[in-house]
């Protein structure tokens, strides 16, 4: 059952639902989603659904794992990213963190996950490929601490791209929050470069659920709201998505007003 204590508002497009706590952000979050992918599961043959892997989603992608009634084989599954370089049985790789807080609970049907070695040219060419075989349903993401969407940091982000996933940079700022994140131990350590789907390959889903809590976000969280969109904050284009909700928590959004 949804919980209806949370403060919502409507930025241009974008719905902003704000929760006391970040564990009832995430739950309620997870419920959303999984009466919306009941809903969806009733009207067509499958599902197609892109996910990020970070701290920030663990609330939520341990309800969701939960949820009752999803018949998770008829999901295809992908995720937005993964560093360039890191061994296969590296505990930071994305697909492992989803495989283990989601994957391998519900067993979805189809899960193609992004490798982390071998040539990026060619493994851009092959996802991009599996993304664009049918249309993207829903995403499930987050908000950098500089306001990324995947790994599009503001340098590298197009609000126009034309690739579906492509080869980045990451920018300081993104490595210093995988540290922040307790994901590396140093900033020595966290890969320079990473495969990210692009703005536009993730904005083509009908659905979006945005889940972005913390004091590390308030920031982040602030200028998707306030700042012009641009990519300066790649996040602001998602008050121009039709299907976009916002979760988040009183750490990350002290208060929903937009005066």
């Amino acid at each position: 059952m949804m919980m209806d204590d949370f403060q919502t508002v409507v930025i241009e497009n974008l719905e902003v639902r704000r929760y006391a706590t970040r564990q009832e952000m995430g739950q309620d979050a997870a419920l959303v989603a999984a009466e919306w992918l009941r809903a969806r599961l009733a009207s067509q043959e499958g599902v197609r659904v892109i996910f990020a892997a970070a701290p920030s989603q663990n609330e939520f992608l341990s309800t969701l794992a939960q949820a009752e009634d999803i018949d998770w084989s008829r999901i295809t599954a992908f995720h937005m990213d993964e560093y360039i370089g890191l061994s296969a049985d590296a505990p930071q790789r994305f697909s492992h963190f989803l495989r283990e807080a989601l994957f391998d609970k519900v067993q979805p049907g189809k899960v193609h996950l992004i490798p982390s070695q071998g040539s990026p040219e060619q493994i851009c060419q092959e996802y991009g490929a599996l993304i664009a075989e049918a249309p993207i349903d829903a995403v499930c993401l987050g908000i950098g601490e500089n306001g990324h969407l995947a790994f599009n940091d503001p340098p590298v982000a197009d609000f126009e791209d034309p690739e579906i996933i492509k080869p980045v940079a990451l920018d300081a700022a993104c490595r210093q929050q995988q540290v922040n994140d307790g994901c590396f131990a140093s900033l020595e350590q966290v890969p320079t470069h990473a495969l990210t789907l692009t703005v536009p390959t993730l904005l083509q889903a009908e659905r979006l659920f945005c889940i972005v809590p913390g004091a590390t976000k308030r920031q982040a969280v602030t200028r998707t709201l306030h700042d012009p969109v641009s990519t300066a904050c790649p996040a602001t284009i998602l008050r121009r998505h039709y299907g976009c909700t916002l979760f988040t928590d009183a750490q990350a959004c002290p208060e929903v007003n937009i005066d």
